[in-house]
């Protein structure tokens, strides 16, 4: 153990979750601030979603309206720095051993009065793997509180079944919570000052609310898996080679032996029309958020 202490990495085995208070010092805050800050520029300058952003259905070009920055650490040496950096992968050590794999990066924005919500999921729905040592490290750069759409989850659920993303036989990327048996008095909300450190499990059920209040909820996840996690024909992983996925190593060594678990996994195909992001792919289905 590096970072966390027994008790903790327990409490993550249990709820599927953990949560770091204060992690990240005030100085890496104000700059994370300062590249949001740029990398935010670029929406001024287009009208659709591209590859670097991902907007609002309200946006517009004279008032940029901005609900995810693309792999921020593709865009920004300081995310790519902070992604590799042992105050982040010291932990994910602790909780998934020492080869640990990345899978991908995003900045959700949810702006004050307006930001979207994420619809209740699993991540591992999107990209079932061969073992569920995958998880997703997500960093709070705004104070995240009951009204401005913190993070919420279903402690325990990464224990049971993988649910059922599907609409009409398509690939929906959420779930109707009050289907799968849990209900609102089961909703773990996760709140913390800026500077918080978030670790949830790729089988939790989670989601957020829309932020309706008059304060910014910035986050930024860092998804990653264990180096012997390989996906399954069908998942949402890009895979080019096994060139492009050795790349993908934050620490360790990679392996060409995949670890088999018995775990539940569903195949998140066929995709919608409309595949693109999470947001996307979740209009093909409303559900209560």
């Amino acid at each position: 153990m590096e970072y966390l202490n027994a008790n903790q990495k327990d409490f993550y085995g249990q709820n599927g979750y953990l949560v770091l208070e204060g992690h990240l010092a005030s100085d890496i805050i104000v700059k994370a601030h300062d590249e949001i800050a740029r990398l935010s520029l670029h929406a001024a300058t287009i009208d659709a979603s591209d590859d670097l952003i991902d907007l609002e259905d309200t946006h517009s070009r004279t008032s940029p309206r901005i609900r995810r920055i693309k792999r921020p650490d593709l865009q920004s040496s300081f995310f790519n720095a902070l992604l590799r950096s042992e105050q982040i992968l010291g932990p994910v050590r602790d909780l998934i051993g020492a080869n640990v794999r990345l899978h991908t990066t995003k900045l959700n924005m949810k702006k004050a009065q307006y930001g979207a919500p994420v619809h209740w999921h699993q991540d591992l729905a999107f990209y079932p793997h061969t073992n569920d040592d995958v998880l997703a490290v997500g960093i709070v750069f705004d104070d995240m509180e009951l009204d401005n759409g913190p993070l919420q989850v279903i402690a325990g659920s990464h224990q049971g079944p993988l649910f059922d993303h599907h609409v009409n036989g398509v690939f929906a990327g959420s779930v109707d919570l009050a289907k799968t048996g849990y209900c609102d008095e089961d909703i773990t909300t996760l709140c913390g000052p800026a500077g918080t450190l978030t670790i949830h499990h790729g089988r939790i059920l989670h989601g957020s609310a829309p932020n309706r209040s008059d304060r910014d909820r910035q986050m930024l996840f860092f998804e990653m898996m264990a180096a012997d996690a390989f996906p399954v024909a069908g998942s949402m992983t890009p895979f080019e080679s096994i060139e492009d996925y050795d790349r993908r190593m934050l620490c360790g060594e990679p392996t060409l032996q995949p670890r088999l678990a018995n775990i539940p996994i569903r195949i998140p195909q066929p995709q919608p029309a409309s595949a693109g992001s999470i947001y996307e792919i979740q209009q093909n289905r409303k559900v209560k958020t």
